[in-house]
């Protein structure tokens, strides 16, 4: 490998990496990624709990108050809210709150209500037994953008909650695709910063000559994708181009289709830049006729309380328009404003 190649994935990857560990430290230290604002300082779990049970009292639910409070709690407080509430009234807050909500809202503020990995299982669950159709994006989307210690804990509680959740992707997903998932959901991945430079170039020499159809060729990519780490796709990618003059992902989608092309793209996509993903996934929700709630609730609230200030940001860039605005335009009523408590930030 020639060193003006190693040199130009060595700092185009320095590059990415730095980047994400800055991310990470900000998320970490001061949450400057999340776009959930709470009052300083947050009333007592207590006085949550019974401000709640009060907006449940007497003729209707009082939305709005329910909507005001949850949606402006942090993950630590809504937990002890949970505790506080059982404690008081000897009830379940979720069930209460799927009793008084309804419609989009409901199930929004019944995600938000869980803790990360029992809120991917759930939704995860929802897109597997999507009516009429399996929700192949959907399960894209939480699977291959998750990390190894992530679909640990899914796996988990999927498996304590309904069944095996490898069974159920191999019951409804099919094809090229279905092993894609199975591979990822299975794959142990190193998750450092190093790479294999010569590893690099194997992989881009091996995607060069990958034929369309071959079955021998898409197992190797699925082995690909699935098992090198997010800094070593980052790297592929880079180097891919400094071979080939051609990104890498046009590339991939030359030689693939359908869920398969999308898994794959899914995770190049999340190893360099996930906020862009995730603002594709949001234009793609909202864009034509009617509108993607599941795909909607599920990025808001999953991503609220991690990177959505960058979502917001990616979405500007590509879109030309602020995402508060086409949530506005595509929601209504308590819906609406509980979605736009989480992001406006």
């Amino acid at each position: 490998m020639c060193p003006s190649l190693i040199k130009s994935i060595s700092l185009e990857v320095l590059k990415n990496q730095d980047l994400c560990i800055e991310i990470e430290r900000l998320i970490k230290n001061n949450h400057i990624m999340s776009t959930l604002t709470v009052p300083s300082p947050q009333p007592s779990p207590r006085e949550d709990a019974q401000n709640l049970h009060r907006a449940f009292k007497g003729l209707g639910c009082d939305t709005g108050a329910v909507v005001n409070i949850l949606a402006h709690r942090d993950a630590s407080h809504r937990d002890h809210i949970l505790q506080e509430y059982e404690t008081l009234f000897s009830h379940d807050l979720r069930k209460v709150l799927a009793d008084e909500l309804h419609g989009n809202l409901k199930k929004a503020v019944l995600l938000w209500m869980e803790n990360p990995a029992e809120r991917d299982a759930i939704a995860l669950r929802q897109a597997i037994k999507s009516v009429p159709l399996f929700d192949a994006r959907g399960v894209t989307e939480l699977i291959c953008t998750r990390t190894c210690a992530q679909i640990r804990q899914i796996k988990q509680v999927y498996s304590s909650k309904w069944s095996s959740l490898e069974d159920d992707v191999k019951s409804h997903a099919s094809g090229d695709h279905k092993r894609l998932l199975l591979a990822y959901i299975n794959t142990t991945r190193y998750e450092g910063p190093e790479i294999d430079a010569l590893l690099v170039e194997s992989d881009a020499n091996f995607i060069r000559k990958v034929k369309a159809g071959s079955s021998s060729d898409e197992a190797v990519l699925i082995e690909l994708f699935t098992e090198r780490s997010r800094a070593h796709l980052v790297a592929l990618r880079s180097a891919y181009f400094t071979m080939y003059q051609k990104d890498l992902r046009m590339a991939i989608k030359d030689v693939t289709s359908g869920s398969f092309k999308n898994g794959l793209s899914a995770i190049l996509q999340c190893a360099e830049n996930p906020a862009k993903y995730y603002a594709k996934v949001m234009r793609k929700a909202m864009r034509g006729l009617g509108t993607h709630d599941t795909a909607v609730i599920r990025v808001v609230v999953t991503r609220a309380e991690i990177d959505m200030q960058e979502i917001k940001v990616e979405y500007q860039k590509r879109f030309k328009k602020p995402l508060v605005d086409v949530i506005h335009s595509e929601t209504s009523g308590h819906y609406r404003s509980f979605l736009l408590a989480l992001i406006a930030g």
